[in-house]
Parts: structure tokens; C-alpha cells; sequence
């Protein structure tokens, strides 16, 4: 009964792998034909050759050099199976595995399968319009353009004479009666379906068709299979799983359990290497896996995130095979962190009195031009990331994204300004994560409490406005999607009560509902003067608001003047 399917086996590399599952096959009685990929050295295949030579249930097909995407493949596999069918006439299904191919299940259950199924064959076989599996842009067209150079080899005249052919409208004329179909290159076909493809009276023609398909053996027999066969079941008995590039899977001893949860009865892409699979899985029937009817859809998940993992990672951290790819993040950040532009120039001991309130870390200016403030005055945090500013401002997004998924789990606070390096801002204004509260012009308190000459103080002044209001404006931007409060400094000072309460409640602050007390605001008395010496010097300090000369602090029990809210 073993002898009704046949296997036949297409290899090319960790022969001793091939041997060691063609023994098995040949346990349970199945033949087996082997077809050697003629880019192997001769005298490797002749010992792979001697090797099995003591078993006659084991044969080897002539020769063919298979180059991924070509005819060879399925020169290859026409040979071998016609060896099989040749001589060995009591194979009903001929099964094609690849020498990277391990069997999962008791090799009897397969047989006794494919027995109750006497007339099926499994292959999978579907139109380009009914596929997504496609990568590289090229489903319908394999079909109607020619392919005569090597994408692996010639992949600057493949892409020319693709482009080449585009351009003047060509289009290969398809055979009379076939319906082109495509699936995965491992099926297992029944005699009659097998031997009526290898026999067509216009096999010529269909071969000199598809020789200049790109990858045939994905498309010969699917097609084919159509035309002959009476009950197809589209899939495949063979786990085998793709990448997003369309490149396989490979199982390692760690996936040892996904694989028994897989019930199939064959998988690829075994890694030559991992013992502990082909140890567990040639073994006899006691130590195989229970009978039961093969569904790789329950790993279909798991692999389904291997790939969003791959392609989107985890949120805010970046990877090799994102990071210089620009819009490939999966969020820039990998969770919630505030900034506060002014707070610490119009608070006294704001940075201490946030942090006693929210129990957040709460640093200085993390950007500042001579180092980064790190809470507590640290010269290195968690990740490892130095205070040094030339390390910092080497790229700046990589700092605050670092330091956001190092202290993950830890709300982040830090403060922000004119004065800051600004390389950050747009990284800042576009991440959804970052909470970003502004009192403008807040920058003019330290020089207002300054004891310089007042040319240098109008000076400053002036250029620090200039890079606040380019701040704003990147804020304010349609493309910004933090959350962000701006207030004028004028308004702010009025009552800094509910702005602060405001701020407190997105932190998620476990403070209470209305706050006994602010932090203590630095002395404005004759700040409002100073700001009109500036006017009167020709720099119109315009971003602080509505100042009155008099305008003094605000007290508590003012009403506030709601903010200008821009997400």
C-alpha cells in the first residue's frame, strides 16, 4: 500500500539532509526519485549517489541546472516524474517535496490520505486576479511578456527588456485552451493528472510557451492541472510560508511546537542545522504527531504577525529594516511623554514642583546648546544615552526616540525653547505621543532679569523671536498631530490656574481636582516697561500678548482666558 505515492525530490544543497529524509521516505515503503541540481560539484553528487545506492528503491534523474525563476526547475521535475511513473507502477500520487522538505506526520497517515482520495489532486492553482501573493510587480505580465535573461544574474537587462516591452505594447499571444494559473511549485499530483500533462500531444507548444514565463515551475503544472484534471483541491499538503519580499520562511529548532500545532504533513524550509526538528520528526509513528486532517490556517496567525513585526516593529522603536526608510515607523515614539515651552522661565522651581505633582521624570532642556538637562542633573540615563550634545544633535529623533523607549512605562516631561536646538521640533509637532503646552514669549523673562548692556538684550531678543515664531508656525502646521496648547504669555499670567489643571489632567496626573497652589511665579514688576524699551529700540515684542507698561503677576482668583488649542 505504501508504494501508491511516489515522492520525488529536488535537491541542491545539505545533500546529508536529503539522504537522511530519503531514508525515511523509503521506510515506509514510499519510492523515491532524486534530481541533483547540475550546479553541484560532480564528485559531491557522485557520493550522494553511492550513498543511496544500496537501496534500489531510491533513483536518480539525469541532470538539469535549475536557476531560480527559470525553465530548469521544471525541466527537472518533468524528468524525474516521468522517471517515477516509468518504474514504478504502483504509484497512484506522485508527491514533490525539495531536499529542504521535512516530514511532519507518520509518512502512513500521508499514504492512507491520499488512498481515500484517490482522484484529488493538491495543487494550488489560482488566476493572477485572484492571488495577492504577487512581489515584484509582475502577475499578469509573466504571462504575456518574454523573459529570455536571468533576474538573479542579468537583473539590469531583465528590468530593460521588461520596460523595453512595456513600451512597445508587446504582448505574447497564450496558447489555444489554457487559462494561466499560478500557485505554489510543491503539489501532489494523481497518475492520470500527472501522466496526461507529460503525455499532451502539444507539450512542445505549451513548453516553448513557458519557457519564457518567469517563474514556471509556479505556473506549468498549475496551468496544466486545470486542463486535465476532474477534482482539484487548491492548496498545498507542504507547509510553506513567505516573507512580505516573497521569500520563504525558514524553521529553526524554535519553531519545533508551531510546527506540531501546523497538523501538516510535510513543511519547508527546514534549516540544515536545526537537529532538534529532524530528530523529532524522523522518528517512528509512537513519537509522531496524532492523525488529524492538516491545517496550516492555525499558525496563519502567528506568521501573520512575524510580518507586521517586521514591517511595522513595535511602536517607536526602530529597526535595521526600517530605520533609513523615512515614513516606515510604526509611530515615531513609543509612548506619551509632555513638553513644556516657558514654564521654567516664567515659574520658579517649575521642574521640581511638576514632578512632585505628577510623580513624572522631569528633565531640564533636554536640547539645550551646551548639554542634555537630565532629571536630577545625570550625565548618562537609561540606554545609556550621554548628557553630550555632540552625541545628541548627531541625530536628534534617534536621541528622543531612544530615551522615550528606554523609559517606557515612565511618563517623560521635559522643557523647550527658543534657546534649545531646533532640529527636534518637527519630529516633535509630528508625533502623536508628544503633549506640547507653549507660553509665548516667555523666552524674554530671563533677559528681562538680566543685568546686560540693553544692545545685546534687544539683539537677543530679536533672534530668539524669530525662531520662536518658526517653532509656531511648524506647530501650527496642517502635518503637526501632537497635542498641543498655546497660550500668550499675557493671557497665561492672568489666571495660571486652569491652564495649569488642564495640563495636569492630560498627564493622567493622580493630582487633585483643583489645585491648592501654583508653582510660585518669578516677579514681572516692570516687566511690561522693559518690553516697551524694546518697542521703543525698534523690536516690536509681539508674541507675549496684550502687555500693559503696569501688568504685574495675575492673582489665582482672576478668570482665565482659554488657550489657543491646536490639537
Amino acid at each position: 500500500m505504501s508504494g501508491s505515492v511516489g515522492i520525488v525530490m529536488l535537491v541542491h544543497t545539505a545533500l546529508h539532509r536529503a539522504e537522511q529524509v530519503a531514508r525515511h521516505w523509503r521506510a515506509a515503503g514510499c519510492p523515491v526519485v532524486i534530481h541533483v541540481d547540475r550546479n553541484v560539484a560532480r564528485a559531491t553528487y557522485q557520493r550522494f549517489e553511492r550513498a543511496l545506492s544500496d537501496d534500489p528503491g531510491i533513483l536518480f534523474s539525469p541532470r538539469h541546472r535549475c536557476e531560480w525563476g527559470t525553465w530548469g526547475i521544471v525541466e527537472a521535475t518533468q524528468k524525474a516524474a516521468e522517471m517515477m511513473l516509468d518504474r514504478f507502477s504502483g504509484v497512484r500520487h506522485v508527491y514533490l517535496a525539495s531536499g529542504s522538505c521535512l516530514p511532519l506526520r507518520p509518512v502512513q497517515e500521508l499514504v492512507d490520505y491520499l488512498a481515500a482520495r484517490p482522484r484529488t489532486d493538491f495543487i494550488e492553482s489560482a488566476t493572477t486576479a485572484d492571488v495577492p501573493w504577487t512581489v515584484g510587480g509582475l502577475d499578469a505580465e509573466r504571462f504575456t511578456l518574454r523573459f529570455p535573461f536571468s533576474w538573479k544574474r542579468q537583473r539590469a537587462l531583465f528590468d530593460m527588456y521588461v520596460e523595453f516591452q512595456r513600451r512597445i505594447g508587446f504582448r505574447r499571444r497564450i496558447p489555444s485552451g489554457l487559462v494561466p494559473h499560478m500557485g505554489s511549485q510543491w503539489w501532489c499530483l494523481t497518475r492520470q493528472t500527472l501522466s496526461a500533462i507529460l503525455q499532451d500531444p502539444q507539450r512542445k507548444t505549451y513548453e516553448r510557451y513557458f519557457r519564457r514565463v518567469w517563474i514556471p515551475d509556479e505556473s506549468y503544472f498549475q496551468t496544466l492541472a486545470r486542463k486535465y484534471s476532474t477534482n482539484i483541491e487548491s492548496r498545498s499538503l507542504t507547509l510553506s510560508k513567505f516573507d512580505f519580499q516573497g521569500k520563504p520562511h525558514i524553521f529553526y529548532d524554535d519553531h519545533l511546537q508551531l510546527l506540531r500545532r501546523s497538523d501538516c504533513f510535510v513543511a519547508r524550509k527546514i534549516w540544515p542545522r536545526a537537529d532538534r526538528l529532524y530528530q523529532a520528526f524522523l522518528t517512528d509513528s509512537d513519537g509522531a504527531m496524532k492523525r488529524t486532517e492538516p491545517n496550516p490556517g492555525k499558525i496563519d496567525r502567528i506568521f501573520a504577525k512575524a510580518v507586521e513585526r517586521r514591517t511595522r516593529g513595535r511602536p517607536g522603536l526602530y529597526m535595521q529594516s526600517r530605520f533609513p526608510q523615512p515614513g516606515w515607523e510604526n509611530g515615531i515614539t513609543a509612548s506619551p511623554y509632555s513638553v513644556f515651552h516657558g514654564f521654567s522661565e516664567l515659574f520658579e522651581n517649575f521642574e521640581t514642583w511638576l514632578a512632585r505633582t505628577t510623580g513624572a521624570r522631569v528633565h531640564g532642556h533636554l536640547f539645550a546648546p551646551e548639554r542634555a538637562e537630565f532629571a536630577g542633573g545625570q550625565a548618562v540615563i537609561n540606554g545609556a544615552l550621554s548628557n553630550s550634545a555632540a552625541k545628541r544633535d548627531y541625530d536628534p529623533a534617534a536621541f528622543l526616540t531612544s530615551l522615550i523607549w528606554n523609559t517606557r512605562g515612565e511618563r517623560q516631561c521635559f522643557q523647550f525653547g527658543p534657546r534649545d536646538a531646533q532640529a527636534i521640533n518637527q519630529t516633535i509637532a509630528r508625533d502623536p505621543n508628544a503633549q506640547v503646552s507653549v507660553i509665548t514669549g516667555a523666552w524674554a523673562v530671563p533677559l528681562f532679569r538680566s543685568n546686560r548692556n540693553f544692545a545685546e538684550l534687544r539683539k537677543e531678543a530679536a533672534s530668539l523671536q524669530r525662531i520662536e515664531s518658526k517653532h509656531l508656525d511648524i506647530l501650527r502646521a496642517a502635518q503637526a498631530k501632537a497635542r498641543i496648547r498655546i497660550w500668550n504669555m499675557a493671557e497665561f499670567i492672568e489666571a495660571p490656574m486652569e491652564p495649569l489643571q488642564t495640563i495636569l489632567g492630560e498627564l493622567g496626573s493622580p493630582a487633585p481636582r483643583h489645585l491648592a497652589e501654583a508653582p510660585k511665579m518669578v516677579d514681572l514688576t516692570g516687566f511690561g516697561q522693559f518690553l516697551q524699551n524694546l518697542k521703543n529700540q525698534g523690536m516690536h515684542p509681539y508674541l507675549m500678548g496684550d502687555f500693559p507698561v503696569d501688568q504685574g503677576p495675575a492673582t489665582p482668583s482672576e478668570p482665565a482666558r482659554k488657550p489657543y488649542l491646536v490639537r
